[in-house]
């Protein structure tokens, strides 16, 4: 009985109910594209690090994120890390931006890893063309597919001027994109630093390896107490210190949690708006109700029904669409994440905007005196 008076005041004014359910799904799609744009970036921002085999990270003082470590940590530091007790191997890796001259003129920039492959400390993942074999001939590269266009080149094969050297792509990768929008560009240890006109011994990270049985936080500390230039951190602490430099010093997710929370009011106030003015139109129905002895709780739960009705509807149109905008925007330069939690949070949240929506109305008619039946 509830649910059917709720669906049939909702049909009553269609043109009401299709305001609302607009009002719903425009808040559902902003908030979705909102937090989709900031969980792809949080993906693009640690990706090297979710993939790289270490349970800790050595780098030098200061370093900001995984593009910001410089070239300044030595074999020094690697033989003292290594003469830690539950140190099992410490990997050398370099990271720097570098300028790329296209072939055809102009330049942009990439962010060049240095990596020996053997070690498996950072190996280049979703190769979709060519192998890491191909990647260990000299001055190759390894690229992702969708900065093709951007580097001025067109696959396998094409070479180019990168920082102080040639390099030519032997294999391409799917998906590997930077949030800097300086495509990274992955290559051999030794190659990398011939490009950079580094020492034999300079490295921008050390990722380190724990002997089987090893307590992380011990190790981590031992380090620190031995190292006088460089810190350990571990894989969450880096990230999130790389999140952190890229998402909040920089603004771009306090934008886009601000955009978020827009999207939650615009929706409450819609939604408040329209059902407050339902309850109005149906308030002498309410007040027959009253009158024939329907308690308050009653026409509540009708009030709420409506709301809840109004959330899964709004909630389904609106998932429908901000789907189809993070299936677009996958060959995008920051393509959207949708979780199976991000989707239940949206509902979550959905629902949560409906119900206190309804508090207005509810307000409304907590005052109707059972007598204005009679007035009609």
């Amino acid at each position: 009985m509830i649910l059917t008076l709720a669906i049939r005041n909702l049909l009553h004014d269609r043109v009401r109910l299709a305001v609302t359910l607009i009002g719903i799904l425009f808040s559902i799609v902003l908030v979705a594209v909102q937090l989709g744009l900031y969980l792809g970036a949080s993906r693009m921002i640690t990706s090297n690090i979710d993939h790289a085999d270490a349970d800790l990270f050595l780098t030098t003082f200061g370093a900001k994120s995984f593009e910001d470590g410089g070239l300044l940590l030595t074999d020094r530091e690697r033989h003292q890390a290594l003469a830690t007790p539950g140190v099992q191997s410490v990997v050398p890796l370099l990271v720097s931006f570098a300028e790329w001259r296209k072939p055809a003129g102009g330049s942009t920039r990439v962010v060049v890893i240095g990596s020996d492959f053997e070690d498996k400390g950072l190996i280049p993942w979703a190769l979709v063309e060519g192998s890491l074999e191909d990647i260990k001939s000299p001055d190759a590269i390894a690229v992702d597919k969708s900065y093709l266009e951007e580097l001025g080149i067109s696959g396998i094969g094409d070479s180019a001027q990168a920082a102080m050297g040639r390099v030519k792509v032997r294999a391409l990768t799917q998906g590997v994109r930077s949030f800097t929008q300086s495509p990274y560009a992955y290559t051999t240890l030794n190659r990398a630093r011939q490009l950079f006109g580094a020492d034999a011994d300079r490295s921008t990270f050390f990722l380190i390896k724990l002997a089987p049985g090893a307590d992380l936080k011990a190790v981590q500390a031992d380090l620190s107490n031995r190292l006088e230039s460089a810190e350990a951190l571990t894989k969450q602490e880096f990230r999130d210190r790389s999140l952190v430099q890229w998402l909040f010093r920089t603004g771009a997710g306090i934008a886009l949690i601000g955009g978020a929370l827009l999207g939650s009011l615009v929706g409450t106030v819609i939604v408040a708006q329209t059902l407050y003015s339902s309850t109005k139109d149906h308030i002498h129905e309410f007040a027959t109700l009253r009158a024939l002895g329907s308690s308050a709780s009653y026409i509540h739960k009708v009030i709420l029904a409506q709301a809840g009705v109004s959330a899964v509807f709004g909630y389904l149109l609106g998932m429908s669409i901000a789907l189809i905008i993070v299936y677009v925007s996958q060959g995008s330069a920051l393509p959207l994440v949708m979780t199976p939690s991000l989707a239940f949070w949206l509902f979550a949240l959905t629902v949560a905007m409906c119900a206190i929506s309804a508090l207005s109305a509810i307000f409304k008619v907590t005052k109707i005196d059972p007598a204005t039946v009679f007035s009609r």
